[in-house]
């Protein structure tokens, strides 16, 4: 028996062409990041050429655009709208149907088996950003069934946007770990490749390979130690989860509370977000019923109720929450920060609040006060 050594040392891949077509050769579904109507998504691809070649992204506050770029590389965007999360933790499944018979009813959980998956292109943040899902849930069965059937080939960011700010999250550019392979692109479209596990070792012992000239790995290494030193934002330096606990009381709520609608975008669209609630439904009948778990966010009023009424009535409230949450007692919880720094919070609320903006103005009002 052969052991395939996880870490060979970086190899040269010409495109992406062999690769995709193998992971579908495989029998993975291939997710990867493509074009559909104006924006990059995340969705099923049968070819490399779907891949979002001429394609770049602006973002800004509130703001989020496709650009057509002069280069034929595929990954200059920033984080798609969606997350991988969508595909790990669905928005809205099925959890059982129950249907009356002679001995009352028979529950029958829905255990639909979902193809495996190759998940092409996922940016450092949203590698860290599955490790955290993967603590939170990962003794749930449907979440561990998606999980261990998943093939992740990481991309290192060469071309942070405006709203990135993962180093100051306490991640980077670059991913460390996590990864079956993780690619680096070069500005002529090749892509130097490292293995992550034997699984990946393996795919790539059957793609052409080429070894890398020793300037060609420095290259990408510059262009990823770059792309930390132009992230777009940053979180202010300090131990926020001491600001948020001493700053509840601070008349900031408000103001972020007159701009923020409540609309539960950022829950939405984060990466690490993983609320849900349960809704049961009957047919007219009543000889079918079914229980459906889906996506909730604690901007919802109703998201936290105690003894039947609402516990976060005001915008202020919840807007305190959820910031106070994901960088402050998310650490008590899970042992880190809940903001892998992706930015997508930033660019997908429709009135363009800055988690990194709002939490700088919190430190300050901290550090002027102790």
């Amino acid at each position: 028996m052969t052991t395939i050594p996880v870490n060979p040392g970086p190899v040269l891949l010409a495109d992406l062409t062999e690769l995709v077509a193998t992971l579908r050769g495989d029998g993975y579904s291939v997710i990867a990041p493509t074009v559909r109507g104006d924006a990059v998504v995340l969705a099923e691809i049968d070819t490399a050429a779907q891949l979002p070649y001429g394609f770049g992204t602006e973002v800004e506050p509130g703001g989020y655009r496709v650009t057509p770029v002069d280069d034929r590389l595929a990954f200059t965007h920033v984080a798609s709208p969606q997350s991988w999360k969508a595909y790990l933790h669905p928005s809205r499944e099925r959890l059982w149907s129950a249907d009356r018979d002679a001995e009352g009813f028979t529950i029958t959980p829905d255990e639909s088996v979902e193809p495996p998956r190759a998940f092409v292109g996922v940016r450092p943040c949203d590698l860290r950003a599955i490790g955290v899902l993967d603590r939170v849930l990962e003794g749930g069965e449907r979440y561990r069934r998606r999980r261990d059937n998943v093939f992740i080939v990481a991309v290192n960011c060469t071309e942070p946007g405006s709203t990135c700010f993962c180093v100051s999250a306490g991640g980077g550019p670059r991913a460390e770990s996590g990864f079956d392979l993780a690619l680096t692109e070069l500005p002529d479209g090749r892509l130097v490749a490292e293995t992550g596990t034997p699984a990946g070792a393996e795919l790539l012992r059957r793609l052409r390979t080429q070894a890398p000239a020793a300037d060609t790995v420095d290259q990408a290494d510059r262009l990823v130690e770059s792309a930390a030193t132009r992230m777009g934002r940053a979180l202010p330096e300090g131990n926020l989860r001491d600001v948020l606990a001493a700053t509840r009381e601070s008349a900031h709520w408000d103001d972020v509370a007159s701009r923020c609608l409540t609309c539960g975008n950022c829950t939405m669209a984060c990466p690490t977000c993983f609320c849900t609630t349960v809704t049961d439904s009957t047919d007219l009948t009543g000889d079918h019923a079914e229980r459906w778990q889906q996506w909730d966010s604690c901007f919802d009023i109703d998201f936290a109720r105690i003894h039947g009424d609402e516990v976060r009535t005001s915008a202020p409230a919840r807007y305190r929450q959820w910031i106070s949450h994901k960088l402050g007692t998310w650490h008590d919880q899970f042992g880190e920060s809940g903001c892998v720094g992706c930015g997508r919070c930033v660019a997908w609320c429709p009135v363009g609040i800055d988690i990194t903006a709002e939490a700088a103005k919190l430190a300050d009002e901290y550090t002027q006060e102790h």
